[in-house]
């Protein structure tokens, strides 16, 4: 029978298989010519693979087997997609990932248990906001309407993607600490400080008009105080806020409106504000069943540029679908179902509350980013401008995404060598 490891290291060496064939099939493709160096990526990220295999084996060797081989599979197709589109992100995004990988291998050996994170829950707490703060600043820049990024000289980073992972910690130690008390009903005493973080947090994404992290955080809030108190009426109240919150935001930013209407009739302004969601429609219906085949869709025009707007950030689905197909498409969906569903088997599996809410919160927070991107793409949500985790070109996501899975590795080593302590 096949240790946890080797499971690991089977499944690692297929999804590293399935990312080196279909880089080598883009760069076959657009350069017309087979050559042995369309192998190269493929062996570069073999290494890479191997080294974050090895850093689990040896600080998480008893960890879930099958979250670092589906993460390297988006990974794989993420930068083959990026490089279909423009080989220069993609260089790019292969140095994001050698980080990524670097911070998941110095977060699993830095961090030998995961709970001593609880005892920093209000600093990480205040920090996360802080790094919100910052946007406000001279440091922050807009980027088509919302104040998403700080500018740190030669680098550009999203504190919403490392904010996210500092919030969950601290709602899942808060809401340990005091989940009876809550569970029993409404206490403004004990709510207090859990609406004071959360809503100082959200106010400025509201104010940085980041709408689509605003809706990532208050539904991960929601999920989290359901799944600590059992508490339907929270939920309930909750969403009830979010509904009017939502008719008051569309009736008083612009933003949000246009892009409520663009959601409804993006055909009514396709040439404008609608432009870039109706080729994403057209892409995603040009894939068919099976796809054009990698490097072959009508994705990038003869003046080199993309004929999605930002197809390799906020629409890069759509060009995974016009080239995989809807199997293909469905395919990857499945990928982040799995990365999802070993991240709440985790929670199930943990034997204290705060490792429970810790992993269901960065699960859910990972599968929420998805369906929000994801549904925007197909036209069920309106756009937010999320990245897609792991696949979209981006190094704040990639890096703070790998964070994520590196703490749900070590979550899992703990609740695998540890008894029951809570």
């Amino acid at each position: 029978m096949l240790t946890v490891r080797a499971r690991e290291m089977f499944a690692l060496g297929a999804a590293v298989l399935v990312a080196t064939l279909a880089y080598a099939m883009v760069f076959v493709a657009q350069s017309e010519v087979l050559d042995p160096g369309s192998l190269a990526w493929g062996g570069f990220f073999c290494l890479l693979m191997v080294g974050a295999h090895l850093a689990v084996r040896r600080w998480a060797a008893a960890a879930d087997p099958y979250l670092l081989p589906a993460t390297a599979l988006l990974c794989g197709i993420g930068a083959t997609m990026i490089y279909r589109l423009d080989p220069d992100n993609a260089s790019r995004q292969t140095t994001w990932l050698v980080i990524g990988v670097a911070a998941f291998a110095l977060l699993l050996a830095r961090l030998p248990d995961h709970r001593v994170l609880e005892h920093y829950k209000y600093l990480i707490g205040a920090g996360s906001v802080l790094a919100l703060a910052l946007l406000v600043t001279p440091l922050g820049y807009n980027v088509r309407g919302a104040r998403l990024w700080l500018d740190l000289g030669p680098v550009g980073i999203q504190p919403g993607e490392f904010a996210k992972i500092g919030l969950v910690i601290f709602l899942a130690a808060y809401l340990r600490e005091n989940r009876e008390l809550l569970g029993r009903g409404f206490s403004p005493k004990h709510l207090g400080p859990l609406l004071l973080f959360w809503g100082a947090g959200l106010g400025l994404l509201v104010v940085l008009n980041d709408f689509g992290t605003s809706l990532l955080f208050y539904g991960t809030f929601l999920l989290m105080l359901y799944v600590a108190t059992g508490r339907l009426g929270y939920m309930l109240v909750g969403l009830g806020a979010f509904l009017a919150a939502s008719l008051a935001v569309y009736r008083l930013v612009p933003h949000v409106a246009d892009r409520f209407e663009v959601w409804l009739d993006p055909w009514t302004d396709e040439r404008g504000g609608g432009y870039q969601l109706v080729q994403g429609l057209y892409a995603l219906a040009d894939g068919g069943l099976f796809g054009r085949g990698l490097g072959q869709g009508y994705l990038v025009g003869e003046n080199g540029n993309t004929i999605i707007p930002d197809a390799h950030t906020d629409f890069i689905f759509a060009a995974v679908a016009d080239e995989l197909g809807f199997v293909g498409a469905v395919g990857i969906l499945l990928v982040y179902v799995v990365v999802s569903w070993r991240g709440f088997a985790i929670a199930s599996r943990c034997h204290d509350g705060f490792s429970k809410l810790l992993a269901f919160g960065l699960a859910a927070v990972f599968a929420a980013q998805s369906i929000i991107i994801v549904g925007g793409v197909v036209r069920m949500l309106p756009l937010t401008g999320q990245t897609l985790p792991f696949i979209s070109y981006g190094g704040s996501s990639v890096l703070a995404n790998f964070l994520v899975i590196a703490l749900l590795l070590r979550i899992s080593h703990q609740s695998e060598t540890t008894g029951r302590t809570a």
